[in-house]
């Protein structure tokens, strides 16, 4: 929603970011990108996470990635961001878990999947809590900060029946 966009651009601070989310790369103002895509799609979204309360504590988002040339290959990989107060408590692995099924009701994917780096124990935590499975090293996959970081992959597929 455009009145969200103040809070999403307000987010995008080196706190919220985190050591593990910095790229140095710049954002398109949230208010244009609410309203030229709605920031939901089958490819590519973003939501805003809240408590149960309705406090608004971060952001899940996803894109789409090909492993062929044909549709049915695209997997989605995902991504969150808490504010600084709401790391530690949960929530995370509470959001990626209701990502992935919000993801499976609504797009075709059958793999989504996410990678943090190695040094992220707090998210790969988090992401084997949400369900995720460990499938193993993405080596020199990632450049941030300067330099280029190793990441542990992680999916979950679609439930077959």
């Amino acid at each position: 929603m455009p009145a969200d966009a103040d809070l999403l651009d307000a987010w995008h601070t080196p706190e919220f970011l985190g050591d593990f989310n910095q790229f140095g790369v710049s954002f398109e103002p949230m208010r244009q990108a609410i309203e030229r895509t709605g920031l939901l799609g089958e490819h590519g979204g973003q939501l805003i996470i809240e408590t149960a309360a309705g406090e608004p504590v971060g952001t899940v988002s996803w894109h789409a990635v090909r492993y062929g040339p044909n549709p049915e290959s695209t997997a989605l990989n995902v991504g969150i961001n808490l504010i600084p107060s709401a790391r530690g408590r949960g929530l995370g692995a509470v959001a990626q878990r209701l990502l992935v099924e919000y993801l499976f009701a609504r797009t075709s994917a059958n793999r989504i999947e996410a990678m943090t780096d190695v040094d992220n124990v707090a998210e790969q935590r988090s992401l084997e809590k949400a369900g995720f499975v460990r499938e193993g090293v993405a080596i020199g996959a990632q450049f941030r900060a300067g330099a280029w970081h190793d990441l542990v992959v992680y999916s979950a597929v679609r439930p077959a029946g």
